[in-house]
C-alpha cells in the first residue's frame, strides 16, 4: 500500500522559512570564507572552520524546517535522535572539507572543483541521511533520476558558491550569491522529495523515535544561536562586511621602536640669490 505524502501540509510557510534559513547560512559562510582569503594565516583556520560551521547549520536547519511540513496521511512519523544529530555532523565536516580546500589552494581550477565536489556531496549526504533517521511504518523508496539530479544540483550549488567566496569581494554580491545557493539548497531539497514514495507495511504498531516537535524544535534552537552569533561576529567586524584586505602587523626589530613612521622629503636644493638688473641712472658694477 502506497501513502499519501504531503510536503506541503503548512502550505508555503515551511519553505519560505527553510529558503530564509539556508540563505542565512550561506550568506554568513561566504563572507567568513571570503575573509579568511584576506587574513593572515594564522586566523585562516578560524574563520574557515566559523564558515564552515555556518553552512552546514544552514542547510541542516533548513531541511528539518522543511520535513516539519512533510506528512504521511496513513502514519505518525517520528525522528531518531542520534541519527539526526550525525546528519548535523556530517554536514558540518564535510562542507569544512571543502571549504578548507578552496581556503588554502584558492577558488579556481582543480581546487575548486574538488571542495565544490565534496561540499555538494556532504549536503546530499546531509539530506539522505536525515531522511534515514524517520521512523514511519513504512518503507521509503526513491526514484534514482531525482536522486542522481538532486545529487547533482548541489553539486552545482557548492561550486558555484565555494568561486563567489573566492572571486566576490563586495557585500551585494555576496548577499546575491547567498540567494542563490539559498534557492539551490532548497531546490535540491524538494527535488530529492519529489521522487519520494512511501510503501506502508499496514502493521498499526507504535512507531518508535521522538515526535518532530519534541525532537527538531529543541535541536533547532543550537543551530539557530550558533548562526545568530556568526551573525553578530560579521556584523561588527568592519572589515569582515566591506571585504577589505587586513594590513600586515609592522615586526619589532631590536632597538626599532613598534609602528615607527618614516617620513620621506624631497630634497631641498640650495637657493641661489637673483641677480639684479642694473637700472639707468645707477652705478652697477661690470665684470671684465
Amino acid at each position: 500500500m502506497q501513502g499519501t505524502v504531503d510536503g506541503f501540509s503548512y502550505g508555503l510557510v515551511t519553505p519560505l522559512v527553510a529558503y530564509l534559513m539556508a540563505c542565512l547560512g550561506g550568506a554568513l559562510g561566504l563572507r567568513c570564507t571570503t575573509r579568511a582569503m584576506l587574513v593572515s594565516p594564522s586566523w585562516r583556520p578560524g574563520w574557515l572552520a566559523l564558515a564552515s560551521a555556518a553552512i552546514g547549520s544552514g542547510i541542516w536547519t533548513m531541511h528539518f524546517i522543511a520535513m516539519m511540513g512533510f506528512t504521511v496521511e496513513e502514519t505518525e512519523i517520528r525522528y531518531d535522535g542520534p541519527m539526526t544529530f550525525a546528519s548535523l555532523a556530517v554536514a558540518i565536516v564535510m562542507v569544512g572539507v571543502g571549504i578548507f580546500i578552496v581556503g588554502y589552494w584558492g577558488a579556481k581550477g582543480a581546487a575548486l572543483f574538488t571542495g565544490g565536489t565534496v561540499t555538494g556531496l556532504g549536503v546530499a549526504s546531509m539530506h539522505y541521511l536525515g531522511m534515514a533517521g524517520m521512523r514511519l511504518d513504512g518503507r521509503l523508496e526513491y526514484s534514482t533520476l531525482t536522486v542522481a539530479a538532486s545529487v547533482v544540483i548541489a553539486m552545482a550549488a557548492a561550486t558555484a558558491a565555494l568561486w563567489a567566496a573566492g572571486k566576490v569581494r563586495g557585500l551585494l554580491w555576496s548577499v546575491s550569491a547567498s540567494l542563490v545557493m539559498g534557492l539551490a539548497v532548497s531546490g535540491m531539497h524538494y527535488m530529492g522529495m519529489a521522487g519520494l514514495t512511501v510503501h506502508l507495511h499496514g502493521t498499526a504498531t507504535p512507531t518508535s523515535g521522538e515526535s518532530p516537535a519534541a525532537l527538531l524544535a529543541p535541536m533547532m534552537v543550537g543551530p539557530l544561536a550558533f548562526l545568530l552569533l556568526a551573525g553578530v561576529v560579521v556584523t561588527f567586524d568592519p572589515l569582515m562586511v566591506m571585504g577589505r584586505p587586513a594590513v600586515p602587523p609592522v615586526e619589532r626589530k631590536p632597538g626599532v621602536p613598534a609602528h615607527t613612521v618614516v617620513h620621506h622629503t624631497a630634497r631641498r636644493l640650495p637657493i641661489r640669490p637673483r641677480r639684479r638688473l642694473g637700472h639707468k641712472g645707477s652705478r652697477t658694477p661690470q665684470n671684465r
